[in-house]
């Protein structure tokens, strides 16, 4: 495979728009301008859905509802009634991953969701948010929450740092799942459409096999946005309730 069609170029961030202020580079990249499209996208899907609001819903209302009915559950399954407060926050969260991800399976879209600087940041707004959350709502008796019910106290010497970094790598994990999945996922169809395109007739076979990946890639899109927003409902729940 040649140096121009490595399967990393797809994930070059490149300007689209010049734009400087003072020593600051504020141009507009591929990554602002799909992340734009996907807040658009959204207020359009959800503009559309609520619209009408009939008795007997169309398709873009039906849509709508069931997003919103699918994220409403998941808080209350592990948040609880309490957990209807953030529900602006979730479902906001849930519908720029999902719709990310998708606008990535689209030709020559831009995967913003492969940067582990959009994960990173979308991780670490999470992690602000639910350790303001805890400190608001226990003050300082969150700081229970690194403290294992149980645990013998010279036990607690060894157990609760372990507690204390294993919370603060939370961003880390949370981010990185999402920015390697997405990765993997279009890395390698890029690499067997280009068996594809080498191969001509003969690249009947290795077709047939992108298109089954290119569903399945599809359905991880949605699996990963689900992933990345029930880690987040369950680590406010531990930040409503300190559940360990």
């Amino acid at each position: 495979m040649a140096a121009g069609d490595s399967p990393m170029l797809q994930f070059e961030v490149k300007p689209l728009v010049e734009l400087k202020l003072g020593g600051l580079d504020a141009s507009l990249t591929n990554s602002g301008a799909w992340m734009i499209a996907a807040v658009i996208a959204i207020t359009l899907f959800l503009t559309l859905g609520v619209r009408s609001r009939s008795m007997v819903p169309g398709r873009w209302q039906s849509m709508a509802e069931m997003a919103y009915e699918f994220i409403a559950d998941m808080l209350k399954e592990t948040v609880g009634a309490q957990g209807r407060k953030y529900f602006p926050f979730v479902f906001s969260l849930f519908m720029f991953i999902l719709v990310c991800n998708l606008f990535g399976m689209l030709p020559y879209s831009f995967t913003v969701t492969s940067h582990i600087a959009v994960t990173g940041a979308l991780a670490l707004m999470v992690f602000v948010i639910v350790t303001a959350v805890a400190l608001a709502t226990h003050g300082l008796h969150f700081l229970s929450f690194f403290v294992p019910k149980g645990v013998p106290l010279p036990m607690l010497f060894l157990v609760v740092p372990i507690e204390v970094l294993s919370y603060f790598m939370r961003p880390i994990s949370h981010s990185v799942r999402l920015f390697a999945n997405m990765t993997a996922g279009h890395t390698m169809l890029k690499v067997f459409g280009g068996f594809v395109v080498q191969m001509g007739v003969f690249g009947v076979l290795p077709f047939i096999l992108i298109v089954a990946l290119t569903g399945l890639e599809i359905a991880i899109a949605g699996l990963q946005a689900y992933v990345f927003t029930i880690l987040t409902c369950l680590y406010i729940n531990d930040a409503v309730h300190l559940e360990h």
